[in-house]
């Protein structure tokens, strides 16, 4: 079996490299091309080219990329249609990857796609199922309320579950061993700093969790910077003034499993998290950290697409509970002051959240047996 895989940001990568496993596991024979990152290249995959060229969010910031991502889109379905794969799957980023799924169909229907991650329509633009159905043969859905909204539009879909929900516990002694290993003193407490994954997000939220961090509420906090390799230095040269005892973790030199497990470690380490919206809420709550989220963008950006939400809160941890327990600073809500007052009010009391957490990773499918190869049984089952 031939499989074509698209990948575009971070959170997709360790989506792709779990359903590669699954794959292989249940086809030994199965070979891959595509567009990948790290972990799915530790997986048996050489991208085309850099995964990071896609990591593109914000209607500017794809404005100023266009001409970049269209030579891109070009050439990643040139190469799906050499390859003739017996299936296309492209993960998540739809921006990108309907465009490729919609290019491919209009020239070889006979390729069959299925996208990973059902697009937000509970969200906003619910009119994207219903053209989706033209080029999409199956979606893979990872939350439970999501499959009535795509098969209401004639659309094949299946809730596979989260990958994140099967991650087991952190162990005390690699906390130990990560706390010696980056002279973290385990006697004060940390905090974990997640301004974003895309080099966009964190250029406009660093700053403001910078100024966030300066408040004297946290001055006796030791900060700890999960990011990837390219964005180190960018992070590194605007932290240097922080009062604090700071420590930036990346996983170079690592395997992808190995980083992903530092990067976890470094999590269950902090006594909370303040981070950027997006898929990082569920990693966080997979190891049980508490979090205050804050997020926003160019202000065209941010006015499209309030225009357009349907939901009072995009925090995923929120949505999947139906709570809203998890404190999100959204638009013209991301302002130091709010964001300070928020993580103020965690911090003495995070187990205000344990619940919440626990409860959305058991929603999400963590006493499945066989949550690893749901998706890669779901593909194969409709193959």
């Amino acid at each position: 079996m031939k499989v074509f895989l698209v990948v575009g940001e971070a959170s997709g990568d360790r989506l792709g490299a779990s359903l590669m496993r699954g794959i292989k596991k249940l086809n030994k024979k199965a070979k891959f091309k595509g567009i990948a990152g790290p972990e799915m290249e530790q997986n048996g995959i050489q991208s085309l080219f850099a995964m990071s060229e896609l990591s593109v969010m914000g209607i500017t910031e794809i404005l100023l990329k266009y001409f970049k991502l269209r030579r891109r889109l070009f050439q990643t379905v040139e190469a799906v249609l050499e390859y003739e794969p017996d299936i296309l799957i492209t993960i998540d980023s739809p921006e990108f990857s309907f465009r490729v799924a919609k290019r491919v169909r209009a020239i070889n229907s006979n390729i069959r796609t299925v996208h990973y991650v059902a697009p937000t329509v509970w969200a906003w633009r619910p009119n994207r199922a219903k053209k989706m159905a033209y080029f999409i043969d199956h979606v893979l859905a990872l939350f439970p309320f999501e499959p009535p909204y795509m098969k209401a539009e004639g659309l094949e879909c299946d809730f596979v579950g989260h990958p994140i929900a099967s991650m087991k516990p952190i162990k005390l002694e690699n906390i130990t061993s990560f706390q010696k290993k980056f002279k973290i003193d385990p006697l004060q407490d940390s905090l974990v700093i997640l301004p974003g994954s895309r080099l966009s997000e964190v250029q406009r939220l660093l700053p403001i969790f910078c100024n966030v961090l300066r408040g004297s509420e946290f001055s006796n906090f030791q900060l700890i910077f999960p990011t990837l390799p390219h964005l180190k230095d960018y992070i590194s040269s605007y932290i240097i003034d922080l009062p604090h005892k700071v420590c930036v973790i990346t996983g170079q030199g690592l395997t992808a499993e190995e980083a992903a497990e530092q990067r976890f470690t470094a999590f269950s380490s902090a006594k909370a998290a303040l981070a950027a919206s997006g898929t990082v809420s569920l990693e966080l709550a997979a190891v049980g950290t508490p979090m205050v989220i804050a997020y926003d963008m160019s202000r065209l950006s941010r006015w499209v697409i309030t225009s357009l939400l349907r939901v009072d809160t995009v925090n995923l941890v929120n949505l999947i509970s139906k709570t809203r327990d998890i404190p999100e600073l959204l638009g013209k809500d991301c302002r130091v002051e709010l964001i300070r007052t928020e993580l103020e009010r965690l911090l003495k009391n995070p187990n205000l959240q344990t619940a919440v957490l626990k409860k959305t990773m058991d929603l999400l499918g963590r006493a499945d047996d066989q949550l690893d190869d749901r998706a890669a049984l779901a593909i194969l089952d409709k193959l």
